[in-house]
């Protein structure tokens, strides 16, 4: 019994990190991706979350808000055409328990 009030109590107080990203996380790409899809480890509240993608003069080339898939743990962005260049990602979620989470991280589109 204690061990399911400990299980029950950790998953109260969990945060929406970042799990897996598409581009990923440092990585180089070979062509402009249509989309970038960000992956969390909790369900994430679209309403106050938010993804912008910049490139290296910091204009913004993500295209409106982010929708959800994967029962509220994916958030996918579309994208502008990406010429070859460093892409800058920030995001900030907040999880359906209202933690708030963020970070940030790069890309690259090869020439």
């Amino acid at each position: 019994m204690t061990a399911a009030i400990c299980l029950v109590s950790s998953a109260a107080f969990a945060h929406a990190f970042l799990d897996r990203a598409s581009p990923a996380v440092g990585s180089e790409v070979p062509s402009s991706p249509s989309t970038l899809t960000l992956t969390y480890t909790e369900p994430v509240e679209p309403l106050f979350s938010t993804v912008h993608v910049t490139n290296g003069s910091g204009t913004e080339v993500d295209q409106g808000k982010p929708s959800v898939r994967d029962d509220g743990r994916t958030l996918v962005v579309s994208l502008k055409k990406l010429p070859p260049g460093d892409y800058h990602v920030d995001w900030h979620v907040t999880s359906i328990d209202t933690h708030k989470t963020q970070g940030h991280f790069t890309f690259t589109v090869k020439p």
